[in-house]
């Protein structure tokens, strides 16, 4: 079989300089190649497909590029030096992050933020609320009001969270989200209560899977009994729940079907789960061999395999937001028997004309709101006297969605994937920054963004 090659720009693992990349398929096998002249060749498999839904080049989505509405920095050294956002940005941000904290509670091993333990390390200068609010305010400026998360380090250590969310509110972002491994939450349920009054709407909480093994291999402590109480907590809450899985092909590969068994047991409390491919960066930044890399195609598919054929590789489509490489998605309603119903439309060879980035990023914006939020279950259609209406209830109330998110690294970043990104970090000094630029990690752990 001949080789399919598209060319793209990447950066050297070592030294981070912008070097030109290739993306060669052969077979069932898409990697990134790039040479730089100081520290040699590289090649990292990007993409793995057996299965006809997911071939590599009828997954591609063109877009029509969107600017973003406010341009914070100047082009000078050319992506992905110039991040604010710069006029080569082409898409809108559809969540933006902000780290309220660079503490936490916990010393994982694997750590985008690399985030320090307050109990076995000198504590960072934590930003104060002033400084945060007024990242808030300038954040609303110039995204004209994407959804929000609140991140770290872990957000939760800070008592005054649930001020920083009523303060975000009240600006008027429409979705405020929580990323928390969730050890407070399970101790501290009055806590929780605080931030439901507040107005959180969901939490991204960390689950990578079921094993005493799999806890001690990501996060140094077994935390299966601090999730559950965790979940207790938000649930009673009222706060939308989505379980997001770091998952590594050596440690907890076997355990994606098992996930979605426990989120649909848990639900309608848990709406989803986001599952995130491992990516070597932050406290992580270690030459992976291709053995260390599982792909999007791949992760479908043991999904498939896993649950018995609950779900099919063939459900899952591409983002309408992100570039496509960078995502899938599908999104069900548990049935009565605890079998899914696909809602979205699978995905077939795609002959389809540019869409405009900004229309996918609005989309992305809406149903992370309507789906990953609380379901309301003691909302009523106007009228249940035919089973349409009845449909319509239910659907609200046993949605569920399944998605990942492959995030880049040295050795995989595309800078054509990260122009089209819309999920952005807001750097201390308020400009926005896409995740896997503001996380890039050099092999020797020099950092582009964080921490400058």
């Amino acid at each position: 079989m001949s080789d399919h090659v598209s060319h793209t720009e990447s950066v050297c693992p070592e030294c981070l300089q912008r070097i030109p990349a290739m993306r060669v398929t052969h077979g069932e096998e898409t990697r990134l190649v790039k040479h730089c002249p100081q520290h040699g060749a590289f090649s990292t498999p990007v993409w793995r497909s057996t299965h006809t839904a997911t071939v590599f080049k009828d997954w591609l989505r063109p877009k029509t590029p969107s600017t973003p509405p406010t341009i914070s920095t100047s082009v000078d050294k050319g992506c992905p030096f110039d991040c604010g956002l710069c006029e080569e940005h082409r898409q809108h941000s559809c969540m933006a992050l902000i780290e309220v904290t660079w503490n936490c509670n916990l010393s994982c091993p694997v750590c985008f933020a690399s985030a320090e333990n307050k109990a076995t390390s000198p504590t960072p200068k934590e930003p104060t609320k002033e400084e945060l609010i007024q990242l808030l305010e300038t954040t609303m400026r110039t995204t004209g009001g994407c959804n929000l998360q609140f991140s770290g380090g872990e957000p939760t250590i800070r008592d005054d969270l649930p001020e920083l969310v009523a303060e975000a509110k009240r600006i008027g972002f429409p979705f405020v989200q929580i990323n928390t491994n969730g050890v407070r939450a399970a101790h501290d349920p009055e806590y929780v209560t605080e931030l439901a009054a507040a107005g959180v709407d969901s939490v991204f909480l960390q689950f990578d899977g079921l094993r005493e093994s799999t806890w001690k291999a990501f996060r140094n402590a077994d935390l299966r009994e601090i999730k559950t109480r965790a979940i207790e907590a938000f649930a009673k809450a009222k706060i939308g729940i989505v379980l997001v899985p770091v998952i590594s092909p050596l440690i907890n590969k076997d355990e994606v079907g098992d996930i979605i068994r426990f989120a649909i047991d848990h639900a309608p409390a848990v709406r989803g789960v986001h599952f995130q491919p491992i990516s070597y960066f932050g406290r992580y930044p270690v030459a992976p061999a291709d053995a260390e890399r599982i792909t999007l195609p791949e992760l479908a598919e043991e999904l498939e395999r896993q649950t018995d054929h609950l779900v099919a590789t063939g459900d899952f489509v591409p983002p309408t937001c992100e570039h496509a490489l960078c995502s899938f998605h599908a999104n069900y309603i548990i049935n009565e028997d605890n079998t899914l119903q696909l809602l979205s439309v699978p995905k077939k060879t795609c002959n389809c004309k540019p869409k405009p980035a900004a229309e996918g990023a609005e989309k992305a914006r809406s149903f992370v709101r309507s789906q990953w939020a609380a379901a309301e279950l003691e909302k009523k259609p106007q009228s249940l006297s035919n089973e349409l209406d009845s449909f319509i209830q239910q659907a609200s109330i046993r949605r569920f969605a399944i998605s990942a998110m492959a995030f880049q690294d040295a050795w995989s970043l595309d800078i054509e994937r990260l122009k089209g990104c819309c999920i952005h970090v807001v750097a201390p000094d308020g400009r926005l920054v896409p995740f896997c630029a503001y996380n890039l990690t050099a092999a020797d752990g020099t950092t582009l963004y964080r921490g400058k």
